[in-house]
């Protein structure tokens, strides 16, 4: 699952950071040439990881921290690739080296955040979004109130992760994960009107995925128009046949 990638996006900007994997590096100013060769190297792990190709981002990480064992960046991507072969421990340890590296890293602390929430450690992750967005200098704030509120939601206070949604929205009105995120909270909270609403604005701006098919059939059920819950259906089990979605349409589990 790569949710937090389309939210935490920008991974690669910061400076600063050897993987937690044999040991600390040891402290050493280095020249652009040599962070900008580390850089290389981390940008192309980065693409590797986004192709779930892990051991060949893993190898151009290996590179990266030889050139330049200081290089933040590096340690945020190891988190992320740790994150999704669920080698917790590697992965947080990467992440709070990042961090350590560069204290205003607040893609580093948004991909942490994230890991945590995804952790059942709501409260710890909160406090990471919430130093990212500390920053004045974060270009892309409204990632890390996106996924504050989903941590919100997971943690089970829809004030608060609806107001986080709400802020990343004004900021980004146009982002498709965010209006679907929002939908699906309305939803739970029985807003039927406003998840109508907001599920058609993220079918004008986007594709639909799984999770925005299985949202409409519900949401129609829950309305009584069975013909459009029916067309929402089928377009679930064509499109994304193999999906957990389509397998609780299946078995029938609406709620």
């Amino acid at each position: 699952m790569k949710k937090w990638i389309v939210m935490a996006a920008a991974i690669l900007a910061g400076c600063a950071g050897q993987p937690i994997e044999g040991g600390m590096g040891v402290n050493s100013e280095v020249d652009s040439e040599t962070r900008q060769r580390a850089r290389a190297f981390t940008d192309l792990a980065a693409a590797y990881f986004s192709r779930a190709q892990y051991k060949v981002a893993l190898d151009e990480l290996r590179k990266a921290i030889t050139i330049d064992n200081r290089f933040g960046p590096a340690y945020n991507v190891y988190g992320l690739i740790y994150m999704e072969l669920a080698e917790d421990k590697l992965a947080e340890e990467n992440f709070r080296r990042a961090i350590e590296l560069d204290r205003s890293d607040s893609e580093s602390r948004n991909n942490y955040g994230w890991f945590l929430c995804t952790r059942g450690r709501h409260n710890e992750g909160l406090e990471q979004f919430s130093a990212a967005l500390r920053n004045p200098l974060y270009t892309q704030p409204e990632l890390a109130m996106a996924n504050a509120g989903q941590c919100a939601e997971l943690k089970g206070d829809l004030a608060l992760a609806e107001a986080n949604l709400m802020k990343s929205l004004k900021l980004q009105p146009d982002n498709a994960n965010t209006l679907l995120k929002l939908a699906g909270l309305h939803f739970r909270q029985g807003r039927l009107d406003e998840t109508q609403r907001l599920l058609t604005r993220h079918a004008e701006l986007a594709p639909p995925t799984a999770e925005s098919l299985w949202l409409g059939v519900r949401l129609e059920r829950k309305l009584g128009d069975r013909a459009q819950e029916a067309a929402y259906g089928l377009q679930l089990r064509k499109r994304f046949p193999d999906s957990k979605e389509a397998r609780q349409l299946q078995a029938g589990q609406y709620e």
